[in-house]
């Protein structure tokens, strides 16, 4: 079992601790480094700041809980995402752009591979967790706009993140696909029906 994190910044990073059990290889993917402002809402220790996201993970995984990951500390491209993604049983998107989303999601769709997406609202009012059958991206206010900095948002991005490694669990263990929109009030199942997109 192969599972693809794309994007280990906020959300990405606290999920995959979360999903650290899991039979399988966890593979992360993400050309960012580690800001000193990301470890109030990030999965990151402070020895990390100035590596790269994807290799800083791999590293905390294997000190901290001897969990051997692979990282690609690269931008997701057309070029580049057939190599990155290609072989993997599930793709858990964590992006927080409208163009890595949708390049994530086309691929998908095209090699019938699963793909989970979790994204939180710019606000921070809610969260949703997304089978990408379900899944729209929104683009951002201004390109490039942080959502998750300095840990303002810090509960609800928890809560989301242990919803979206739940419904990985979920799949992984069962075949069950779950949706969820997520607020600090509560963590509701959206219904789920498969479609034809």
């Amino acid at each position: 079992m192969r599972i693809v994190f794309c994007g280990v910044g906020a959300i990405g990073s606290a999920t995959a601790v979360l999903c650290r059990n899991l039979e399988g290889s966890l593979v992360f993917v993400d050309f960012d480094r580690v800001e000193s402002k990301n470890l109030l809402a990030q999965a990151y220790v402070k020895p990390s700041v100035g590596k790269n996201k994807a290799e800083a993970l791999k590293l905390q995984f294997l000190n901290l809980h001897g969990v051997k990951t692979e990282a690609f500390g690269v931008r997701l491209t057309r070029d580049n995402v057939a190599t990155l993604c290609g072989g993997a049983d599930l793709l858990v998107d964590a992006f927080d752009n409208q163009d890595g989303r949708r390049l994530l999601s086309d691929f998908a769709r095209q090699t019938t591979t699963p793909l989970i997406h979790g994204a939180v609202a710019a606000d921070g009012t809610f969260g949703l967790v997304r089978w990408d059958e379900h899944f729209v991206p929104d683009a951002e206010d201004n390109p490039g706009q942080p959502t998750c900095e300095g840990g303002a948002h810090l509960p609800l991005l928890g809560l989301l993140s242990a919803t979206l490694a739940r419904a990985i669990q979920d799949f992984l263990k069962h075949g069950v696909k779950r949706d969820s929109f997520v607020t600090l009030g509560a963590v509701t199942p959206t219904p789920y029906a498969a479609s034809s997109t």
